[in-house]
């Protein structure tokens, strides 16, 4: 294959992938669409976000208990792509899937006080 010479020749490897499970395809596509930096919410919810889910719990119970669904799935679904909060992924994303605050060394303090840093947002 010419793209695996090509990449030999300057130091790289090249490796081809297979796509990604159907259920993991469709929830990253889902979570993309929440990964601009408007979805981070107002200074304070991600805090609240971590205590919600300190623990792993449902994805509706959560967010209702942060406030308004309305006002912080797309928060929630920003900290997801983001990686400040976890689920499986390769299972379907629904109101009932188990999410829970990323478990790192990092702690509360990496997390964005107005949410204006922004992170990973690619």
């Amino acid at each position: 294959m010419a793209l695996e010479v090509a990449c030999a020749r300057v130091g790289w490897s090249y490796r081809r992938l297979q796509p990604p499970p159907a259920v993991v395809a469709v929830n990253l596509r889902w979570l993309a669409g929440y990964r601009h930096p408007r979805y981070q919410g107002p200074p304070g919810l991600w805090v609240a976000l971590a205590e919600a889910f300190a623990a792993p719990r449902p994805l509706a119970d959560g967010a209702a208990a942060v406030g308004d669904p309305l006002q912080v799935l797309p928060v929630v679904y920003h900290a997801l792509w983001s990686g400040w909060l976890e689920t499986r992924l390769d299972e379907p994303l629904s109101e009932r899937a188990l999410l829970c605050a990323r478990g790192d060394d990092r702690g509360r303090a990496d997390i964005p006080a107005a949410s204006a840093a922004g992170r990973n947002e690619g």
